[in-house]
């Protein structure tokens, strides 16, 4: 028997409920990744054709601004991710997802998802749901970056994302803030 992605799963009834029917019938569809640190699961240019799930590991969003790394989300356990525009609209990616570490993934073709939502009106409904609840999250990541200034968005992480602090680089956390890695040090060295 194939294993199941117990933790996607239970991490479900936070977005929608779904019969069980449902749930076994789109964990069917999973299919395990195992991951090291550093590999990409998406390239800028590249077409996505995935959505993934994390039952452990952690991965980042990134991409290039003259030849420099820009990260704009870092995910973690219990979390899916994917590049929704190139998903769904058959564009090449706009930027990089790459594990910081070694993990383990569940991923969905997106040719197995316009299948499901076809053979289910419950899983189209999570879908729907889905979307709206990454729309959310960016829209308030997009509003956290705008009425922020450098030091209120540090305050804001240590407030609510601790583990951010252990689980990413300094300079991957100061572009993440839009700040340079030398000012986010003097932001902690006043906090300190």
């Amino acid at each position: 028997m194939k294993p199941s992605p117990v933790h996607f799963l239970q991490s479900l009834l936070h977005i929608a409920s779904l019969s069980h029917e449902a749930r076994d019938l789109f964990a069917g569809k999973a299919t395990s990744q195992k991951v090291k640190k550093g590999d990409y699961l998406l390239r800028e240019g590249q077409h996505c054709q995935y959505i993934w799930f994390i039952e452990s590991g952690a991965c980042r969003a990134f991409h290039y601004h003259h030849e420099k790394e820009i990260n704009t989300g870092f995910y973690f356990e219990n979390t899916f991710l994917t590049n929704l525009n190139s998903l769904r609209n058959n564009v090449p990616a706009d930027y990089n997802i790459q594990t910081t570490a070694a993990g383990s993934l569940w991923k969905w073709h997106k040719d197995d998802l316009f299948l499901l939502y076809e053979q289910s009106p419950e899983i189209a409904a999570f879908g729907r749901q889905w979307l709206e609840h990454l729309f959310i999250e960016q829209e308030k990541h997009t509003h956290w970056l705008k009425r922020n200034n450098p030091e209120e968005r540090y305050l804001s992480i240590l407030s609510t994302q601790p583990d951010l602090l252990q689980r990413v680089s300094l300079t991957q956390l100061s572009s993440y803030l839009g700040i340079s890695r030398e000012t986010l040090s003097r932001i902690r060295r006043r906090m300190s």
